[in-house]
């Protein structure tokens, strides 16, 4: 679940419109996907803020090297903030969360704060992404590896303000109603009693 109280929409995003992907900085999260969408929109005169966030996984053969993100970030490619501690502040600000993954995810965290926060949502149409982001509701969906695909997906949100607000405000509705802390205790809560009762009811050996 997320804390919806923590992670909550920022009155206002700010000057500029920011397209961030937050995740460790792994190739198969999409990393590279993310990289070339951001080429293409950039040629197409895309004035938007490209920004990734994570720590790089040194120990994971399908680590980002640091020196390629380095490299991105002093070729102006896209802007790598690295870790971060101030999520909800960095995700409610952002116009765009994207996470083009297609690492064999549970359901990301990642995807539950940016809902909470209020954000419009680009992922891979995977188990995982898709418990979260309902496809034009609350988030868009694009296929696995199709970078054509997402450049489509980020440059609607940016263009389409009337689309973006409307993801957005589902988006956090769908995080309070349905993810929140509290909601997933208390089911968690039930099972557990489910299962005791199940224990005390079950004949003895």
């Amino acid at each position: 679940g997320v804390n919806t109280d923590v992670f909550t929409p920022h009155p206002t995003k700010g000057t500029g419109s920011i397209v961030l992907l937050a995740s460790r900085m792994l190739w198969n999260k999409g990393i590279g996907e993310f990289v070339q969408a951001v080429r293409l929109l950039r040629r197409r005169g895309s004035g938007a803020r490209f920004v990734l966030v994570g720590r790089c996984d040194e120990d994971n053969p399908a680590r980002v090297p640091r020196e390629q993100l380095i490299q991105w970030n002093e070729e102006g490619v896209i802007e790598w903030w690295g870790h971060r501690d101030d999520m909800p502040a960095i995700l409610s600000s952002a116009s765009v969360v994207v996470l083009p993954t297609y690492y064999g995810e549970g359901v990301p965290k990642v995807l539950l704060e940016a809902a909470a926060c209020g954000a419009a949502i680009v992922a891979t149409d995977i188990p995982g992404c898709r418990e979260i982001v309902r496809h034009r509701v609350n988030g868009l969906l694009v296929p696995p590896k199709d970078v054509a695909a997402l450049v489509e997906a980020i440059e609607s949100l940016l263009h389409d303000d009337q689309l973006r607000h409307a993801l957005e405000k589902e988006g956090r509705e769908i995080a309070t109603k349905e993810f929140s802390v509290q909601i997933i205790a208390a089911e968690f809560l039930s099972l557990y009693r489910e299962l005791l009762n199940r224990t005390k009811r079950a004949p003895c050996c």
